[in-house]
């Protein structure tokens, strides 16, 4: 049976914590058993804020050895950097043709980021260059975040209306959001969302932690009033929280955990969370260290995708400029 291909991406960052873990990448590895999986780097997003470019390198090249040893295969995976797959900027170009403006300007992201990033046009079309991503490898199957949802329902708009003009040229990609896991919460603010960007390092756990620091910030997460772990996410959303990343880590029901810790308290679970989260990022941290001490084996790694992803990625650029009429060489 043909396998059906997924495609997602990061952006290269200094930090990747247990919501991206849990939201994303834990995903991306269990589904490349059974699917042909595209994992992107996306460092072509990233520039469309400032970036040092000496950190730019070294975040990107760590993300690889991170993304490895979360456990994705390259021998199962297409594990890529987005920047060495010319086809990305040209179909972005291409696509940039057929998009109005007015959906462009209505993207919420935009809305949020353009006044800390300025007003620059990478910004504005990064929905467009996202598409492109998307449809180069004809997906079928894309992770999202229920922040990313209206960039990909923008691609399905792109590929329909060039499908209608030119002609049956890209799948139309369908969404994949993990409900229980994609919305980690802060472990400072429960109302907002884990990031890496917040202001504190309390707001989050890195896969790359130490075992004491991860014990220190879970020490001081927020908890609600009272001492009952009960699992109501209106009452009690930071217990609420924490009890989901318990049950990712452990794959423990709600109900269970409920149970396990009747009138032991929020100290008690709190410890037993950070052990567990220690016990789990350790063999990720691990090989992570082995990776870091060889760096050719990342090298090799990308290179070997990077044809990978630009023979298929080419096939359909092709296509695309033949479609529109653009003069191709035979």
């Amino acid at each position: 049976m043909k396998k059906s291909i997924l495609l997602s991406g990061i952006q290269p960052s200094g930090t990747v914590h247990i919501g991206n873990y849990l939201g994303a990448i834990s995903q991306w590895v269990e589904m490349q058993k059974t699917n042909s999986v595209f994992v992107m780097i996306a460092d072509l997003h990233a520039i469309t804020v400032p970036q040092e470019p000496a950190a730019l390198r070294e975040n990107t090249l760590r993300m690889a050895k991170l993304l490895i040893a979360c456990g994705i295969n390259p021998e199962e995976s297409v594990l890529f950097v987005q920047s060495h797959v010319p086809a990305h900027a040209q179909l972005a170009w291409i696509l940039n043709t057929i998009t109005p403006l007015g959906e462009l300007e209505r993207m919420t992201q935009f809305k949020d980021k353009r006044g800390k990033a300025g007003e620059l046009a990478g910004l504005f079309n990064y929905p467009v260059l996202m598409a492109a991503d998307i449809l180069l490898y004809q997906t079928a199957v894309v992770p999202v975040g229920e922040d990313q949802s209206q960039h990909l329902e923008l691609t399905r708009s792109l590929a329909e209306r060039f499908n209608n003009r030119f002609g049956e040229t890209f799948t139309i990609p369908q969404a994949l959001l993990q409900k229980d896991t994609a919305r980690i919460m802060g472990l400072d603010d429960p109302t907002k969302k884990m990031s890496k960007s917040a202001a504190s390092a309390n707001n989050y756990i890195s896969l790359l932690d130490e075992p004491d620091e991860i014990r220190r910030k879970i020490k001081i997460a927020v908890t609600d009033s009272g001492s009952e772990i009960t699992y109501d996410e209106e009452r009690k959303p930071a217990i609420a929280n924490l009890m989901r990343i318990y049950q990712a880590f452990s794959d423990t029901p709600l109900k269970e955990i409920e149970a396990r810790y009747a009138g032991k308290g929020y100290a008690a679970f709190k410890s037993d969370l950070a052990e567990l989260l220690v016990e789990k990022l350790a063999p990720i941290q691990n090989k992570y260290q082995r990776l870091d001490k060889n760096t050719n084996i990342v090298y090799n790694v990308l290179q070997v995708a990077r044809e990978r992803a630009r023979a298929v990625s080419n096939k359909t650029l092709s296509h695309v400029q033949e479609m529109i009429g653009l003069l191709i060489k035979k």
